[in-house]
């Protein structure tokens, strides 16, 4: 039941003409749509409304009172709803988690050369499907093919929009009704429910485990060929190891059994990458060159992960295989666009010589930044922190393993630097809710009830906002 109190306010709510007259006299109002201002006036005037009517469930400290209700108090609130209705959802955020390739986060972040084609092609009419040297159409891939075979070796290379799309459709292509033979110990899940199993049942493919979980010989290969075997398949093991009793069949003896029988060889090397990390005394990841050396007619591999690009799946391999996979109708459904084609041809380019790849490649710099590189960055977050000299505040630097993340380099641990983050009468969850909701998003993990931010994956010029974002915390507290 309504209290006479309650009813009073609910009188005392200003009129919706009246709301609309007065935000029109205020200068952050005048580039509103009218449609946008009426319905945050309303809505902002109901959510009153229903709180009065509520208040009696509601605590004493939640109750609303005439100030709430008074112009300037609504007009105010209508103005935060606005500002959230008007701010992009997605939206720049600062990694402080540590992991490079982070999924939840967008993967790898672009570089500058990747970013600038953007802005050169989007903002006009671009050669996406045609020839200017024979002034008819052309193929999409143009762009990128002859850079791609250069890097890598290979004979011919298309893209399509993510790897398990490339995967899909390559499978689709060579082996639809018929058997595709695999190692048990292959059959992974890579994430977001991408199940080789599913996508070789998705593709018309017949699945056929061999081997065992830890250990499949070429044997065990050989032995399940038969009439209906259309595709050898072999899957690198992106995001797990396994250790100990162990034995996997190698691509080169796959591919020599592959020729022996006249049957197409596929693997699928998920992350994929150019370089090879064992030069950073890192563990060796097998590169894409080293799967074309070993001679695998089809290779398909993500252009968002180790390569450190916009999220592609590239698919190479022999020249008349990869003709017959574009002529695919699903490879129409699968194209990338002309913004991704752009970024993935500025990343490309920036092969042609390693070592600037490594340094002009944001993924690859932050997987190979050395020990000192972080500690510096860390440290001149913890100076600029300690000039504040605000005593509620304290930071305390601490080793940590950062992670390549997004499926790849599973087992390898990336020595790093966090800053273990306390403020006094916050918890280390409130840190971290209230960093997420700074602008911009900073998104840091806990450990042992302390906020911590890990500066393997932090810019240079990130490190300031940061700073800036912990102080004003600290002062609103």
């Amino acid at each position: 039941m309504i209290t006479k109190d309650n009813q009073k306010l609910l009188k005392k709510i200003p009129q919706t003409d009246k709301l609309i007259q007065s935000v029109y006299k205020r200068d952050f109002f005048q580039n509103i749509p009218k449609s946008l201002i009426v319905s945050a006036i309303r809505k902002v005037t109901e959510d009153i409304r229903t709180a009065i009517i509520n208040t009696e469930q509601q605590q004493n400290n939640n109750k609303i009172t005439e100030k709430d209700i008074e112009q300037n108090a609504v007009i105010a609130k209508v103005k935060e709803l606005i500002i959230e209705k008007t701010t992009p959802n997605l939206k720049r955020i600062i990694n402080g988690t540590g992991v490079v390739i982070h999924t939840n986060l967008g993967r790898s972040p672009l570089s500058k050369e990747s970013i600038l084609r953007i802005l050169d092609v989007a903002g006009g009419y671009s050669n996406l499907e045609f020839n200017l040297d024979e002034g008819k159409r052309g193929l999409r891939y143009q762009a990128v093919e002859e850079l791609i075979c250069e890097i890598t070796g290979a004979e011919a290379a298309m893209v399509v929009n993510n790897n398990a799309g490339a995967v899909l459709l390559a499978i689709e292509t060579v082996a639809s009704q018929k058997e595709v033979i695999t190692s048990r110990g292959e059959l992974v899940e890579i994430g977001g429910m991408f199940r080789i199993p599913d996508i070789i049942e998705k593709s018309g493919g017949i699945l056929k485990g061999v081997g065992t979980t830890n250990r499949t010989g070429i044997k065990d290969y050989e032995q399940a060929i038969n009439d209906n075997t259309a595709l050898l398949l072999k899957v690198h093991k992106s995001n797990y190891d396994i250790i100990g009793f162990t034995k996997s069949a190698s691509l080169k003896e796959i591919v020599y059994l592959g020729k022996q029988y006249n049957i197409c060889v596929m693997e699928d090397l998920g992350s994929g990458t150019f370089i090879d990390f064992s030069e950073f005394k890192m563990k060796y990841e097998p590169t894409v060159a080293d799967s074309v050396k070993a001679g695998a007619d089809i290779i398909t591999f993500s252009g968002d992960k180790l390569l450190g690009g916009p999220q592609a799946g590239i698919i190479i391999g022999k020249k008349d295989i990869i003709q017959s996979i574009r002529k695919n109708p699903l490879t129409r459904a699968l194209r990338i666009d002309k913004l991704t084609l752009a970024a993935l041809e500025g990343v490309l380019r920036l092969y042609a010589d390693k070592a600037q790849a490594v340094r002009k490649i944001p993924t690859l710099a932050m997987l190979t930044a050395p020990f000192e590189y972080i500690k510096k960055k860390a440290g001149k977050f913890k100076r600029g922190i300690n000039s504040e000299k605000n005593s509620d505040i304290s930071v305390k630097l601490i080793e940590t393993n950062s992670k390549a993340g997004g499926g790849s380099l599973a087992s390898e641990e990336l020595l790093s630097l966090c800053a273990g983050i306390k403020i006094n009468k916050l918890t280390a969850g409130q840190i971290e809710n209230k960093m997420r909701a700074s602008k911009p998003p900073v998104i840091g993990r806990i450990e042992n009830e302390t906020f911590l931010i890990d500066f393997r994956t932090v810019a240079d010029e990130e490190i300031k906002i940061i700073k800036e974002a912990i102080v004003k915390i600290a002062k609103e507290t």
